[in-house]
This record gives C-alpha cells, sequence and structure tokens, in this order.
C-alpha cells in the first residue's frame, strides 16, 4: 500500500509520519501526522495534509504542525490540528486554528443504572432527553439571558449557570479549565453575536452535535475506570455542543478584523483562511478576549444541557439524579487556543496552543488534570458515530512530549454531508440505527442521513493509533443505546 503514500510523507514508525520543513519554502517547522497506513490511505483524499504543511508557515510555531489521526479537511488548519505558537517569538494567534463552533466539546455523565433495568424504558428516556433538550438549527433554551446576564455568562462560563441552579458544585471540578477561561472579554464580543447567542445557552444544535444515551460496554484499564466512576454495563450520557450561533459569529467577526492584519505586521501565509495576528498585538488581543467569552459561553451551555439531562432521568426513573449517580466524568474543549505551560528544548515556556478537532490529553501528575484523577491522567473523550462506539481514554506523559499535551478528538469524518446524503439516498438511516439497537431522536430525517454511520472514520481505528501511539491508553468503551439530534 505504501505506493499510494505521498512520496513527500517520510514514516517515522508505525504510528508517525513526518513532513519534512524542506517540503515547501517557507514552512517553519516539520510536520507532524499521526497515523497507520490504513487512515493514511484514507487522509490523502483530502487537501487536510496541505493544510498541515500550510500551519508550519505560521510565526511563532514550535516544534511541529501536528495532525491526529482524526484528521480531515477544515478552514485554515485541517480538523484534527495542533499548533503552538510563542509570543516571546513573535507568534500568531489564528481563528483558522480554533473554528467556528468555538469550544465545540464533549462531556460525559456516568450513572449508577444498569443497562438491564434500564432498557425497558430506553424509548422512553430518549423521548423524554428529546423533549428536555432543545435540538435544531435556531432553537431556543429554557432560559433567555438579558445583555448583562450574557456578559456574565461570557466572563464567568459555567460557574454562573450553576449560581443560577443548573447543576452541581462538583460539576466544575470535572471541566477543563473549570469551565471557565481567564482574559475573556464580554465587550469584544458583537451585537451581533450577543442576539444569536441570548436564548441559546441550554440548547444541543445540529451537524454533528449529540446527546447520547451510552453502556459502558467493555473495559480496559480497571483502575483507570474505577477512579473515573465507569462500572461495567452502567448507563453514562455523552453531550458534544458547543457555542452555538454566538460563537460562529465571533469568529465570522474575527476572519474579517483580522483580514488586513497580515499585511500591517509583515506576516506571509500560504493560505488566506489562515489570517492570522501577533499574540500581543491589538487585534490579537481582541480576538483572543472574544474566543474566551465564547469557550465560557460553551461551557455554560453544556453545563446547562447536564442539568436538562439529569431533569429528564429524574422524570423518567421518579428519582433525584443524585441517587441515580449522575455525576460528571468529565467536559473537554475541541476547538480553542489556550495558553499553556510546555516543556520546549529543555525549557519550560508559555504558549498559545491551537487544538483544532483535537482535545487536551495530560498526564497523570499534571497540575491541571483533577487531583482526584491525578494519578492516572486526565480523562479524555472520545466520540465515535452514533452506530458504533466512543471511548474513554486517560492523558499520558508522551502526549506532553510530542504534543503538546493533544489527542484526537473523535473519529472523523469519512464523507461530506453531500456525499452523505447521496449515500443514504434510498435508506432509512432510521431503521438501520434501530437494527444496531439504538433508539434516535432527530428534528430532520436530513440530519440524520448527513450524520449517518458510514460518514465517519471508524474510531476504533483512530483510537488504536493514539493508544500504541502512547498518547493516551485505553481505559472503556461506551455502546450507544440512544441518541438525540438536531
Amino acid at each position: 500500500m505504501t505506493e499510494h503514500i505521498p512520496s513527500y510523507l517520510e514514516r517515522i514508525d508505525e504510528f508517525r509520519w513526518r513532513i519534512p520543513r524542506e517540503t515547501k519554502h517557507g514552512m517553519r517547522v516539520d510536520g507532524i501526522v499521526y497515523a497507520d497506513e490504513r487512515l493514511m490511505l484514507n487522509i490523502r483524499e483530502d487537501k487536510s495534509l496541505e493544510q498541515v504543511v500550510n500551519v508550519a508557515f505560521l510565526p511563532g510555531i514550535e516544534q511541529y504542525s501536528l495532525a491526529m489521526p482524526d484528521i480531515h479537511w477544515g478552514y485554515g488548519f485541517c480538523i484534527g490540528g495542533v499548533a503552538a505558537t510563542n509570543p516571546q517569538a513573535g507568534g500568531v494567534v489564528s481563528p483558522g486554528g480554533v473554528g467556528y463552533d468555538i469550544n465545540c466539546g464533549v462531556r460525559l455523565i456516568r450513572t449508577a443504572i444498569p443497562f438491564k433495568d434500564a432498557k425497558p424504558l430506553l424509548n422512553l428516556l430518549v423521548e423524554q432527553l428529546f423533549s428536555s433538550i432543545p435540538c435544531g438549527v435556531g432553537q431556543s433554551g429554557q432560559v433567555s439571558f438579558s445583555r448583562r446576564e450574557m456578559e456574565q455568562v461570557l466572563e464567568q462560563g459555567s460557574s454562573y449557570v450553576l449560581k443560577k441552579g443548573f447543576g452541581w458544585n462538583s460539576d466544575l471540578y470535572a471541566t477543563e479549565a473549570h469551565g471557565k477561561l481567564e482574559g475573556a472579554d464580554a465587550e469584544a464580543v458583537s451585537s451581533r453575536a450577543y442576539e444569536r447567542g441570548a436564548g441559546q445557552c441550554g440548547t444541543l444544535g445540529s451537524g454533528n452535535h449529540f446527546a447520547e444515551i451510552q453502556v459502558v460496554e467493555d473495559i480496559y484499564d480497571e483502575e483507570a475506570a474505577r477512579i473515573f466512576g465507569l462500572e461495567q454495563k452502567n448507563l453514562a450520557v455523552m453531550i458534544h455542543s458547543g457555542s452555538r450561533g454566538l460563537g460562529y459569529q465571533v469568529c465570522e467577526d474575527a476572519l474579517r478584523e483580522l483580514a488586513k492584519a497580515p499585511q500591517k505586521y509583515g506576516i506571509a501565509l500560504p493560505d488566506r483562511q489562515l489570517v492570522s495576528a501577533p499574540i500581543e498585538s491589538p487585534e490579537g488581543q481582541r480576538y483572543l478576549g472574544a474566543m474566551r467569552a465564547a469557550a465560557n459561553f460553551a461551557w455554560a451551555n453544556r453545563q446547562m444541557m447536564t442539568h436538562l439531562t439529569r431533569e429528564a432521568f429524574e422524570a423518567v426513573f421518579t428519582q433525584p439524579a443524585e441517587a441515580l449517580g449522575m455525576h460528571l466524568v468529565y467536559d473537554v474543549a475541541h476547538n480553542i487556543a489556550k495558553e499553556e505551560t510546555h516543556r520546549v528544548n529543555g525549557k519550560e515556556i508559555r504558549l498559545l496552543v491551537h487544538r483544532k478537532g483535537a482535545t487536551r490529553a495530560f498526564p497523570p501528575g499534571h497540575a491541571e488534570v483533577p487531583q482526584h484523577y491525578r494519578s492516572v491522567g486526565q480523562p479524555v473523550l472520545v466520540p465515535g458515530d452514533m452506530g458504533r462506539c466512543s471511548y474513554v481514554l486517560a492523558g499520558q506523559e508522551r502526549a506532553m512530549a510530542e504534543t503538546f499535551g493533544s489527542c484526537c478528538h473523535g473519529a472523523g469524518r469519512r464523507l461530506s454531508r453531500k456525499a452523505a446524503l447521496k449515500a443514504a439516498k434510498g435508506r432509512s438511516v432510521l431503521d438501520e440505527l434501530r437494527q444496531r439497537g439504538v433508539i434516535a431522536r432527530a428534528r430532520s430525517v436530513r440530519g440524520l442521513e448527513e450524520e449517518q454511520p458510514d460518514a465517519y472514520k471508524d474510531v476504533r481505528e483512530v483510537v488504536h493509533v493514539v493508544h500504541n501511539a502512547g498518547l493516551a491508553k485505553l481505559v472503556a468503551k461506551l455502546r450507544p443505546v440512544g441518541v438525540i439530534k438536531g
């Protein structure tokens, strides 16, 4: 199969490939792609490898332009891309390295409910979840915040909605960054973004977003699973959503406002979608302030949906969520730029780490891993498609050494939405899911067809790479049994 691999790719080992900086004049660092040979054959079919090359042009980029095994083509950066820039070396921030759905992310809620006890109630549970969590384009939530309340959501994140009664205080300690990025600037968010987000906190959205009832099917690391509170054959709930229309608008505004920044600061880029500004510039700081505010909104959004999920389970099982053991395992961000300290060439330096369709995977002992998980590492949540499975892993030290503490974020698309619709013609995705033992409810048939299992790579192959490459170790496999979508 190697004859079908692009000639400029150098194979490092079974799970890593190098794109030498000499591949294209202007690259400042090598590109490194995590994939096995089978996945690489799929990766080469779009322009995502070209995007790995382009990201290597960014001023101040450190070590490598990185791509995870779920890599596919995106705006500016590939989805699955990671890059760290150094503000002390003229490093830039690029909205394309975060994406439109700022802080799109995943959270996992465990339960003490055995699947065998829940199975007779599964239809009712899916219907209750679908009626409790607003799904779909433009859907509004139960709460519409005033401008002043929105400002507090944007600056305080999860903690603000917790004060309003939407969740448990313990949820904060199981959320990346405690659900709040410092330096959020509510004034940097446009009026249009406020308008789009005002009624959307506590809503799922559309596209690949979902709330999924799962069964802990397999345990690979009993100690880590015990510490994460995952028990085989019990139910869990995974929620995947982001900053909704507010985050989209923040990105759109930034791309427009930064359009002339490369010329102003003498930044030569091979792709205008990588529009960037120095981190320390007024333009860079303004975008970062707005991006952090949108990230905080996304955490508040997922926190409110956690509350709605617990209410749905309480209604069906007629017991309090506490008695049902509905504790948050963890919440991770997928589309974000964060200031973090990393070791580069033997020195600890502060970097801005762009993760675009990639998740943090900090190792055992790291100060930012919750104390109760520190012995095994940060939970890494990797959703698959709604017909196969998802995984829980734990971050490892090799991720800190090689990928700025980063890992894959999901299965990665194999088909575009247009191609997925074409492939679904004459089929019933709803019936196919039911045959796989998955009850699905969606706002539209089109949404199910666009997100059908065949539209995605097999997540089992993706996590096989990151596990064997040493970025994160497998802890548990979760099988879907019920899903709601927009």
